[in-house]
C-alpha cells in the first residue's frame, strides 16, 4: 500500500510542490489535496489582470494534476497528530504518513469602525474578484486603502472598469518597500495621469454607512464618498490550524531548511511558513520551497532553502515597475540614476564594491532580468560602470 500524502490547501506552493514531486517520485504516495475556496487551484498572481479585465478568469487556471485526490470548498478543521488523522469541515477523516501544510495567508483587515459594512472587502481570490466586479458594474466610486502593490493594481484594475478611484496611503511615498523617493514620485505622477485620485499621507479613522459602505473618513476629518472599499494593507500567514494542533509556530509555521515542522511527518511551504524568522509574500521564494520539500517527500536527497533576492513586478497594464534588493542605501552605496521625463522612464542602481545590490526601474524594464542576473551572481562591473545604465547591448559593446 502506498503512503499518504494529504496537503491543506490548494494554492500555487501546493500545486507546484505536488507537480515537482510527480516528477521524482511518479506514484509513491496516494496523494489527498483539501482545498479551502471552491475553484480549482489557480495562478493567484494573475488576479490582477481578471479584475482589470486583460485576462478571464478561466485563463488562469492551473492544471489539473492526474491521480490526486482533490477536496474543494472542505477546508480542514482539525489536525490529530496522535492518530494522523484530519477532519475537514464536511466530516471526511484522511489518515497520512506525510502531511504538507499550505495553508497561505489571510488579508489584513484594518480594526476600523464600519469595517464590516458591505461593499468592504479585501483583494486575495477569485471571490473578492466577483465581489468587485459586481459593485464595479454600477460606476460609482471605490477607494482603495494601501500603496503597496496590491492597492495599486486594484486601483488600476478598479478604474478601466469603470469607477472613480481614490487610494489612500498613508507614507508619504507609494511602494515604500520597493521604490526609492524619485521611483516613487515617477509612480504617482503616472497613476495621477490616469485619473487616479492618489492621497498621500492619508490615515482612515472609519467607515460610514447603513449596511452598505457609504464613506470613508479619515483622521484629519475629510469624508470621501465610496461605494466599494478595498483594503490591500497586507497579509498574514494562516496558521490557526497549525497552532491549534500544537506545532511551533511565530508569525507563520516554523520550519527547517528542509520545510520540516518539529514534527517530522509535517512539512510547511509558502507564506504560512516561517524559515529563520522570516515569511514570504512572493511566489518566487514559495516555488523553491515547494522544490525543496518536494525532494524530500520523494526521498531524493538532502537539500535546503535558503531565502535568496527575489524581484518584484507590478502588474499594472501600461506602467510597468521592476524591483530588486534593498532601497534604502547603505553608507558608502553609489546611485546611478537614469531620468526621462517625457516617457515616464525611471532607473536607479545601486552598487556596493563594484556589484549590483539594488533595481528599480519604471517604463523600460527590459534590461530588468539582466540586471537581476548580475545582482545574483555578484557580478564585479567595474569594467562597464559607465556604461551600465544603458542595458546589456551597451555593456556588451564596452
Amino acid at each position: 500500500m502506498k503512503p499518504r500524502l494529504v496537503v491543506i490547501g490548494n494554492g500555487m506552493a501546493a500545486h507546484r510542490a505536488l507537480e515537482r514531486l510527480q516528477t521524482y517520485a511518479p506514484d509513491h504516495y496516494a496523494v489527498t489535496v483539501f482545498g479551502a475556496e471552491p475553484h480549482a487551484a489557480y495562478n493567484r498572481i494573475l488576479l490582477s489582470p481578471v479584475l482589470s479585465g486583460e485576462k478571464a478568469a478561466g485563463a488562469i487556471r492551473l492544471a489539473a494534476q492526474p491521480g490526486i485526490m482533490v477536496h474543494l470548498d472542505d477546508p480542514v478543521t482539525r489536525i490529530d497528530r496522535v492518530r494522523r488523522e484530519v477532519h475537514s469541515r464536511s466530516g471526511r477523516v484522511v489518515g497520512y504518513e506525510r502531511l504538507l501544510l499550505a495553508t497561505g495567508s489571510q488579508p489584513v483587515r484594518l480594526p476600523l469602525p464600519g469595517a464590516d459594512l458591505t461593499g468592504v472587502m479585501g483583494f486575495r481570490d477569485l471571490d473578492d474578484i466577483d465581489a468587485m466586479l459586481a459593485c464595479a458594474a454600477g460606476g460609482g466610486r471605490a477607494v482603495v486603502i494601501g500603496g503597496g502593490l496590491l492597492g495599486i493594481e486594484a486601483a488600476d484594475g478598479l478604474r478601466q472598469r469603470g469607477m472613480a478611484v481614490t487610494l489612500l496611503h498613508r507614507g508619504d511615498a507609494l511602494l515604500n518597500q520597493q521604490l526609492d523617493a524619485g521611483g516613487a514620485v515617477v509612480l504617482l505622477k503616472r497613476l495621477q495621469a490616469r485619473g487616479i485620485d492618489v492621497q498621500l499621507n492619508a490615515d482612515t479613522a472609519a467607515l460610514q454607512g447603513e449596511t452598505l459602505v457609504q464613506a470613508v473618513v479619515l483622521a484629519d476629518g475629510r469624508r470621501l464618498p465610496a461605494d466599494l472599499v478595498v483594503m490591500a494593507v497586507g497579509i498574514r500567514p494562516e496558521i490557526s490550524l497549525a497552532r491549534a494542533a500544537g506545532l511551533q509556530c511565530g508569525r507563520g509555521v516554523r520550519v527547517d531548511d528542509t520545510m520540516q515542522t518539529f514534527d517530522p511527518r509535517i512539512y510547511a511551504i509558502g507564506e504560512c511558513a516561517e524559515h529563520r524568522s522570516q515569511t514570504v509574500g512572493l511566489v518566487a521564494p514559495a516555488w523553491q520551497q515547494a522544490e525543496v520539500c518536494a525532494a524530500h517527500l520523494a526521498e531524493w536527497g538532502h537539500r535546503r532553502y535558503r531565502l535568496t533576492p527575489v524581484a518584484t513586478r507590478l502588474k499594472v497594464s501600461g506602467i510597468d515597475v521592476f524591483s530588486a534588493g534593498p532601497v534604502t542605501p547603505a553608507p558608502g552605496d553609489e546611485a546611478l540614476v537614469y531620468r526621462d521625463p517625457p516617457l515616464g522612464h525611471y532607473r536607479r542602481l545601486l552598487i556596493r564594491d563594484r556589484r549590483i545590490v539594488s533595481v528599480v526601474m519604471i517604463g523600460d524594464i527590459a534590461a530588468g532580468p539582466w540586471y537581476f542576473e548580475q545582482l545574483q551572481a555578484g557580478a564585479d562591473i567595474s569594467a562597464i560602470r559607465d556604461s551600465l545604465l544603458f542595458g546589456q547591448p551597451y555593456c556588451q559593446a564596452a
